[in-house]
């Protein structure tokens, strides 16, 4: 490797020789790693290449997390179950990959992001393979949330990878491609899986992940960066456990709340689980040595506010996408084919605006980003609750798009402010304790905007019901809004300063 390379990012192949005449014989993989990384390091491309690279090990993960919701009659009459059992096909793994996150994001900043996204990637392929074989309803639940379990690490090891390979000002940029895949992937599912399943068979989407998450392994071996293993610094086995505790109780009250009703003992004791767990969490954190999650961050306003918006925007954004589908069956009696022809105009929008709001947020700041995002999502609530039978599918579309843009916005700046307010060795806890609130207010958006629906129907009809539920999305929305108001822009690399120089905010500035 030739002297001038900054090899920090690497690494280090070291080969010991029992004598100087003897000729240590290195593994053909090590050296085709050296080659590839040896060709690469010095183009300028590199980060781009990096960025391409861990997006698609990310799709190849994401993709399948929702996209058996829409087969799951056909997929329980295919293994002899009912459909109750086999939607936990969908929840087991949403409730596996939210939970396993902090854990899996806090192994990376231990024991290197490289080494957690490749046995990630991995576990994905195994469980990819095993999910195409199963024999039952209970070994296809079983193989789906393992897999989603170990492959909650591809999340954060990723964020922590990208963001490591670019400087501070530039990495909203590389956050609007991630945000594309990361957001984008299992809304595709949604959207894709229904089609793939009638031609195919849902084992078949399956058989192709392993190919996929396979090559998504390799490629990440050769070409992703390694970073430095923190020794003297012990896992949080506690935080970790009272973290999981607490999270999988409240998604399993939101999620199975309206199922087994509100009152049952199971959805009662979950909720009164819930936020022992989280305080028990903040009193171990405060007084363990090498904490999950350091509470410092939390007084952080990039680090908190950007989350919270997440949190409230996605609430309505998935929410709404998963209302839709039904409102136009049930009310407009659409067809499958013509309903998936319309949704697709969200992620389209999203996929489109995500990389483009990237480079735009380098101009006017984070957060003006997030707060146009976040008051575009409002806006598109606001328009499907106008929506009757009668209304033009263009405006089923735009208000869709609105959706897409506004998300599209406001994630890339939101990730890269929350990124840039903690220490790069907290990059891989940080951006998975961002990804389970994220989930938090996806499964509270699904959930309580299908229970407003489903509640109001017999009391003011069908198109009303769906509008309280869109209005419900548009006030959590609104939230988002006000969140997004507190982040503060990063200050960007003054006229004349070499390139990747900042100027950043103080922390102080940076806490509430």
């Amino acid at each position: 490797m030739r002297n001038d390379v900054d090899d920090s990012h690497f690494e280090e192949l070291s080969i010991d020789a029992p004598g100087a005449d003897e000729v240590a014989v290195v593994p053909w993989p090590l050296l085709l790693r050296e080659r590839v990384v040896e060709k690469m390091a010095d183009s300028p491309r590199y980060p781009w290449v990096v960025l391409a690279v861990a997006l698609f090990g990310l799709f190849s993960v994401g993709f399948t997390i929702t996209i058996l919701s829409v087969s799951i009659p056909r997929i329980a009459e295919d293994l002899g179950s009912d459909t109750s059992t086999v939607t936990w096909v969908v929840t087991g793994p949403l409730l596996a990959f939210a939970v396993a996150g902090p854990a899996m994001g806090k192994l990376g900043d231990l024991y290197g992001h490289r080494r957690l996204y490749a046995f990630s990637m991995a576990c994905v392929c195994v469980f990819a393979g095993l999910t195409a074989l199963s024999w039952s309803a209970g070994s296809l639940i079983l193989f789906r949330t393992l897999g989603a379990a170990t492959g909650a690490g591809v999340g954060p090891a990723s964020i922590a990878i990208i963001n490591r390979m670019f400087p501070r000002e530039r990495r909203v940029q590389a956050m609007g491609y991630w945000s594309m895949v990361g957001a984008g992937g299992p809304v595709l599912g949604v959207v894709m899986g229904g089609p793939i399943v009638e031609t195919f068979g849902w084992r078949w989407i399956f058989i192709a992940q392993v190919p996929l998450t396979f090559a998504g392994l390799i490629l990440g071996l050769l070409v992703l960066p390694t970073t430095e293993r923190r020794f003297g610094t012990r896992f949080d086995f506690a935080g970790a456990g009272i973290l999981a505790v607490g999270a999988t109780s409240l998604l399993f009250a939101i999620n199975r709340g309206p199922l087994f009703g509100w009152s049952n003992p199971a959805i009662v004791i979950s909720f009164v689980i819930a936020p022992l767990a989280f305080v028990l969490f903040v009193i171990v954190e405060q007084r363990v040595e090498h904490p999950l999650l350091p509470l410092a961050y939390v007084r952080r306003r990039n680090f908190s506010f950007s989350i919270a918006t997440q949190f409230f925007t996605n609430f309505a954004y998935m929410g709404g996408f998963v209302i839709t589908p039904i409102f136009l069956e049930s009310v407009f009696g659409y067809p499958e084919t013509k309903v998936g022809g319309l949704m697709i105009a969200r992620p389209l929008a999203f996929a489109i605006t995500g990389p483009l709001a990237g480079y735009a947020t380098i101009r006017v700041g984070e957060r003006r980003s997030a707060v146009t995002g976040a008051l575009l999502v409002v806006g598109s609530m606001v328009a499907l609750s106008t929506v009757a039978p009668g209304s033009s599918d263009l405006v089923i579309i735009a208000a869709l798009a609105l959706s897409g843009v506004g998300l599209g916005c406001s994630s890339p700046a939101l990730t890269a402010s929350m990124a840039n307010a903690v220490d790069e060795r907290d990059l891989g806890v940080a951006g998975a304790f961002q990804q389970m609130m994220t989930q938090f207010g996806v499964v509270l958006g699904i959930q309580l905007m299908q229970t407003v629906a489903l509640v109001q129907t017999d009391s003011v009809g069908e198109v009303e019901a769906y509008g309280q539920a869109y209005l419900l999305a548009a006030v959590v929305a609104t939230a988002g809004v006000v969140c997004a108001s507190f982040v503060r822009s990063t200050r960007r690399r003054a006229e004349g300063a070499p390139e990747g120089a900042l100027v950043r905010e103080p922390e102080a500035a940076l806490a509430s």
